[in-house]
């Protein structure tokens, strides 16, 4: 029998127990007859003021991913979406592709990861190559972003790391903050604008933002979900988010 809510599709959601943004954001996006469901990745709230406290936070985070996705999936998943990003873009495409299969293989389904959902969502305006960034890290996280984003064919103009001072607090970013970040970046050399971190709650500025900008402004909460849509045949155009889920 078909799940009564979920009869287009189940998707089982990973995110840092910390992360009070993806699952509100996912939510706001969901298509009827998708639903979402949740397993939090167990980690401390610690402070994270330097680069070592980052490869701490890191650390945390790889020490408890698998038994989040064991979690989830005992509640039969159709699809698996990663509502965590830092990871998906460690050690850059190569590392992302390995850990795309380490998922996949320990959930024995297909897998979205933030990662993967950005170059794709870039690569549906066009031939985009020079980007700027907005990300939570400190600068070993921004390290890895550009890395990633350099091995896929992108240049990476200029990236704005907000050094939160906790996994917990990076959800307390005022859209103000991240609107002063895009002004900041908003170079008229700059292509697109791409937001990671999928605890910095910017899907609906992101849409508001490339309205005025009149450039893609992708958040990854959103690229990420409409990844997780158009991978499994869902079409519906979902407004208020920006042309992402509404156009493509």
């Amino acid at each position: 029998m078909t799940d009564s809510l979920g009869y287009r599709m189940k998707f089982g959601v990973i995110a840092p127990s910390t992360n009070t943004s993806v699952q509100p954001e996912f939510d706001s996006m969901r298509p009827v007859g998708v639903t979402n469901h949740f397993s939090r990745i167990l980690i401390p709230d610690n402070p994270v003021h330097s680069d070592d406290d980052f490869n701490k936070l890191m650390d945390d985070i790889r020490a408890s991913l698998m038994d989040s996705v064991d979690s989830v999936m005992t509640c039969s998943p159709d699809y698996l979406v990663m509502g965590m990003s830092a990871e998906t873009f460690w050690d850059g495409l190569e590392g992302s592709v390995e850990l795309e299969k380490r998922v996949e293989a320990r959930a024995g389904v297909k897998v979205a990861m933030g990662s993967d959902a950005c170059q794709a969502a870039l690569r549906q305006f066009g031939d985009i190559k020079r980007i700027a960034v907005i990300t939570p890290y400190m600068p070993v996280g921004d390290a890895q972003v550009n890395r990633f984003f350099t091995d896929c064919g992108f240049e990476v103009a200029a990236i704005k790391g907000l050094k939160c001072p906790s996994p917990m607090l990076i959800a307390h970013e005022s859209e103000q903050t991240l609107r002063d970040a895009i002004i900041e970046l908003n170079d008229p050399s700059v292509e697109a604008i791409v937001q990671v971190g999928t605890n910095l709650a910017m899907a609906r500025l992101a849409g508001i933002a490339e309205f005025w900008l009149d450039k893609p402004v992708i958040a990854i909460n959103t690229a990420t979900y409409w990844w997780a849509l158009r991978q499994n045949g869902i079409n519906d155009k979902i407004q208020g988010y920006g042309s992402l889920l509404s156009h493509y």
